[in-house]
């Protein structure tokens, strides 16, 4: 009987170091499984960022743009459509008319349609949070197209132009103009800042503050409306008729008799030409004037000398390199970020991969362009190539 109890006892005593053995092999698997993460995740080289997995090739891809408020979103639709079927996509790509309503139908008709990657451009940037979430549920990446998505942690990577340099280039460009108008200071100021529901508004304004400020603090330039916050100088919707409309009544209340107007800080075209249309009406001479976008029209007055500077933003640029991500996040690959530190949406800092603008003047207006863009053909008419 003790034999046959010794046995026993060793016998368990032996299951039990078997089981024991599994137990430990389990957990050292368990523990590799972190252990293999981090090695992937330190693999992505610096200055990259890895998003999702992947996906297969054909996929769906949803671009959701705003309203058709100037030439290089019209520009952008064609682009899109024709650059994404050439990468061999199926691209939904559509425009929210009606505002940040039909952008949030739009978004989730294409979730619902199974894209496999979203690009918004967006109308209003905070109002899409629910339908961003739906996507992120979805496992759908998210990038934000030219305008800054807010208050949502559904958005894996920001691409535009930088547009805090676009308005330093434009604040520096107006005063540089009104140097080389030979008439001395202090000079006539009047301000126009972007739709109040685009985030890229703010950064525009404050870049071009950050330069014009400090002349308006020593009383290089004045500005006689008072108006000179980006809330009061903001031009809803971006449309030109509300521009136009608020530089009337400046005019009207502020430049009487011989009183000059000697500067305007556009944030764009649209609103430049709307802008000078008041000056014409209001019988003054034309003023220094900004813009960015180099919309035909603008290009042609930049090269005349009636509208002082654009700024050169290539939308197909833009577009083909959006189109380049999109690949290498259908892949699996890593792509590049040169911003990892600027772009707070309120809920997280967004990685950002941003371009550099270009200021556009009469000294240039002839060489900057390519020569396939509309930009570039306009400007070879007006300059005779």
């Amino acid at each position: 009987m003790k034999k046959i109890a010794t046995a026993i006892l060793a016998l368990g005593a032996s299951a039990s170091l078997l089981l024991t053995g599994c137990g430990s092999s389990e957990r050292a698997a368990t523990s590799a499984a972190p252990q293999s993460s981090a090695t992937s995740e330190a693999a992505v080289p610096e200055g990259m960022i890895k998003i999702g997995s992947g996906f297969e090739a054909g996929a769906k891809i949803g671009v959701s743009l705003p309203q058709k408020t100037s030439e290089n979103w019209v520009l952008a639709e064609g682009l899109f459509t024709d650059q994404l079927k050439a990468a061999g996509f199926d691209p939904i790509v559509q425009f929210a008319n009606g505002g940040a309503p039909e952008q949030q139908n739009q978004i989730s008709a294409m979730v619902e349609q199974g894209v496999k990657l979203l690009v918004v451009g967006a109308v209003d940037g905070s109002q899409l949070g629910s339908q961003l979430e739906a996507a992120k549920a979805a496992g759908i990446p998210v990038i934000a197209y030219d305008r800054l998505l807010m208050n949502t942690d559904a958005v894996d990577l920001y691409m535009a132009y930088d547009n805090f340099k676009v308005g330093v280039l434009q604040g520096t460009a107006l005063l540089e103009g009104l140097e080389k108008t030979g008439k001395a200071s202090p000079w006539n100021i009047e301000l126009i800042s972007g739709s109040p529901d685009d985030a890229n508004s703010k950064p525009f304004f404050e870049g071009a503050m950050s330069i014009l400020q400090p002349k308006i603090d020593d009383g290089t330039l004045k500005v006689l409306s008072g108006q000179v916050t980006q809330q009061q100088t903001s031009t809803a919707g971006w449309k030109a008729a509300e521009a136009q409309k608020r530089m009337d009544a400046i005019l009207s209340a502020n430049y009487g008799g011989d009183v000059q107007l000697h500067g305007v800080l556009s944030p764009n075209d649209t609103l430049a030409r709307a802008a000078l249309t008041a000056v014409k009406s209001a019988g003054k001479p034309n003023p220094v004037i900004t813009g960015q976008d180099s919309e035909v029209e603008s290009v042609k007055l930049v090269f005349q000398g009636v509208q002082y500077s654009t700024i050169d933003k290539d939308t197909k640029t833009f577009v083909t390199k959006v189109v380049e991500y999109i690949g290498k996040i259908q892949k699996g690959e890593p792509v590049e970020v040169n911003d990892t530190k600027s772009y707070d949406n309120g809920v997280k800092i967004v990685p950002a991969y941003l371009l550099t603008p270009v200021i556009v003047t009469k000294d240039n207006v002839c060489t900057q362009y390519a020569a396939d863009t509309a930009a570039g053909k306009a400007a070879a008419q007006v300059c005779g190539k």
